[in-house]
């Protein structure tokens, strides 16, 4: 099969990836293995190339907004059968044992493996996961259009619970990529007031078209104060910007798996007032199932940029110098091999 990997870790425009091609590989005994119809581009893919997130794997293959077809099974599994269509997402694997799992934060594992740095994922024609965590995906919406759901849709929705928007109240959203774009869908469709302050002019029009009542640069001030906010964008300089746009007993979460470093913090300014700083661990598969159910129920849908799978190192380039609005979605043209 085609295959994407990381080669050499280091800033995208050196091409740390390589197109290879490699055996498709075999599902253990829990497990998967899915024909990749389309593999959502998500930041954190760009972190893993360029190494800001410590190699795991190495030469992995990225890609965690996989939708596809279950091409074959391992012998454990009773729940799936070829032909169903599935998505493999972030979070990859738990013990299931530890008091993290034991209380539902399984989010918090130590021993949480993720697809696409623990594990080879999507940016090829098949990969594998284990059954338990592949997420059993409705019919009646296109592969492109899902896939970003299954990364930066519910990466939104765990960073909306942690920022604990109350109803009817007033969210900020700093940056506005594919995790933030889905996000304000949701929270609209729940009764927010959505501000959206990122430096991108054509995120600022998509932000108003999709209903935002605002949007500013990203070091602008909101136009009223803010009940919560969430911190889509990985610079650390906007952690205290964001802290003063919240009024008092506002909430900000932290969205990112890799952030620059903050500046310091001024209590007073910043923080007083009861104000709170959180930050978003990857995700539970409950809040997997539970997005995609609300998404499905709102129509939450990404403004998407199709690659073919051969281009996934300059879809990650443009992601970088923000050449899209929304999400790329990279979409295998390879027929499937088995």
């Amino acid at each position: 099969m085609h295959a994407w990997e990381v080669d050499r870790p280091g800033p995208i425009e050196g091409e740390p990836l390589r197109f290879i091609e490699r055996p498709i590989p075999v599902p253990g005994a829990d497990e998967l293995l899915v024909h990749v119809r389309a593999c959502g581009v998500c930041r954190t893919d760009l972190h893993v190339s360029e190494g800001d997130l410590p190699v795991r794997r190495p030469r992995v293959t990225p890609g965690h907004e996989v939708v596809g077809v279950v091409a074959a099974t391992g012998e454990d599994v009773l729940d799936h059968s070829v032909g169903d269509r599935v998505g493999v997402a972030w979070l990859r694997r738990t013990d299931g044992t530890c008091g993290y799992c034991a209380r539902g934060s399984e989010n918090l594992c130590a021993a949480s493996q993720y697809t696409g740095w623990d594990a080879d994922g999507g940016y090829a024609e098949y990969t594998t996961v284990p059954a338990a965590f592949a997420y059993r995906l409705p019919g009646e919406v296109d592969d492109v259009a899902l896939a970003p759901l299954l990364c930066a849709g519910i990466i939104g929705y765990r960073a909306l619970l942690r920022a604990a928007l109350p109803p009817g109240g007033r969210l900020g959203l700093y940056g506005f990529g594919g995790s933030a774009h889905l996000c304000a869908q949701l929270a609209l469709a729940q009764g927010a007031t959505v501000h959206v302050l990122t430096r991108d002019p054509a995120a600022r029009r998509l932000a108003l078209e999709l209903g935002a009542a605002s949007a500013r640069g990203a070091y602008d001030e909101p136009p009223e104060p803010l009940d919560s906010a969430i911190l889509f964008a990985p610079v650390g300089d906007l952690v205290p910007v964001a802290l003063r746009a919240l009024d008092r007993g506002g909430i900000l979460s932290v969205a990112g798996i890799h952030l620059s470093d903050t500046p310091p913090l001024h209590y007073e300014s910043d923080l007083f007032y009861e104000k709170e700083l959180r930050s978003v661990t990857s995700n539970t598969r409950r809040d997997g199932q539970d997005f995609l159910a609300l998404a499905g129920r709102h129509g939450v849908r990404a403004t998407t940029h199709a690659y073919p799978l051969s281009k996934a190192q300059q879809a990650l380039r443009d992601l970088k110098a923000g050449r899209f609005d929304g999400a790329a979605v990279l979409v295998n043209d390879f027929p499937p091999r088995t």
